[in-house]
């Protein structure tokens, strides 16, 4: 043993020594993680009473930048996970969780802040989705197999992501004016939030489809799998027999 660790100092003198767990967890990916966890706390302070710079907007564009920048991150983070091969049970237990509290936080915090706009059904509903897809995906990690994100769930972060920055904006805004060009922000706003509902609800049941398929996939395996163990162990009991 001691002879191997001298051979091995002798051949590698400069190798590098071995970076502990904790170093290993909390890498970039996660570290990114973390700063938009962080930027939840400041997204509520920005959308409250006590935040002091409110004209001209300024409240109102600050929040939608820094939402859009804590969005940009979700990808980010998991990007440079897969490319670095810095994917860790923190990350994967990290990054969920960051997306269902900014999500969350947002809705909670629009309800009050453009209830024109972000009704209290309508944060109930897409909060609802969020715990029932995060309890499916825990009960299929427990049965042994994933749910993947769908087409449907892609577009339903998009939408999310829209419909909460314009009724940020909503707030300030009925409509923007550039020339001859008038956006109406409010009624995008509105179409936003609804279509969030809309696609939310059906990813739900997409995702609700997908899970019961794989839990009667698994369900006959297990059933073929009994079968042949105790077929096997009938042959045995009748060949000892004999």
């Amino acid at each position: 043993m001691c002879l191997r660790a001298v051979a091995g100092a002798i051949m590698e003198p400069n190798a590098a020594p071995p970076r502990p767990a904790a170093s290993l967890a909390m890498n970039l990916p996660n570290s990114i993680t973390m700063s938009r966890i962080a930027m939840i706390p400041l997204f509520l302070w920005i959308l409250s009473p006590h935040f002091p710079w409110t004209a001209g907007g300024a409240q109102e564009i600050s929040a939608s930048v820094l939402f859009i920048l804590a969005s940009m991150t979700d990808g980010l983070d998991g990007y440079l996970a897969r490319r670095r091969g810095q994917i860790t049970t923190m990350g994967m237990l990290l990054d969920p969780l960051a997306d269902k509290i900014m999500v969350t936080a947002a809705l909670i915090q629009l309800v009050a802040y453009n209830p024109e706009v972000v009704k209290v059904w309508i944060a109930v509903v897409i909060i609802a989705r969020e715990f029932l897809i995060s309890g499916l995906r825990s009960i299929a990690s427990s049965e042994g197999f994933t749910i993947t994100a769908s087409e449907l769930g892609k577009l339903k972060t998009v939408i999310q992501i829209v419909s909460v920055i314009s009724a940020i904006l909503a707030h300030r805004w009925d409509q923007w004016q550039i020339g001859v060009l008038v956006i109406p922000v409010k009624w995008y706003a509105i179409a936003a939030i609804y279509f969030t509902v809309v696609v939310s609800t059906i990813s739900a049941v997409d995702y609700f489809v997908g899970f019961w398929k794989q839990i009667d996939h698994a369900s006959k395996d297990r059933r073929n799998a009994d079968r042949r163990k105790a077929a096997v162990l009938s042959r045995g009991k009748s060949a000892s027999i004999t």
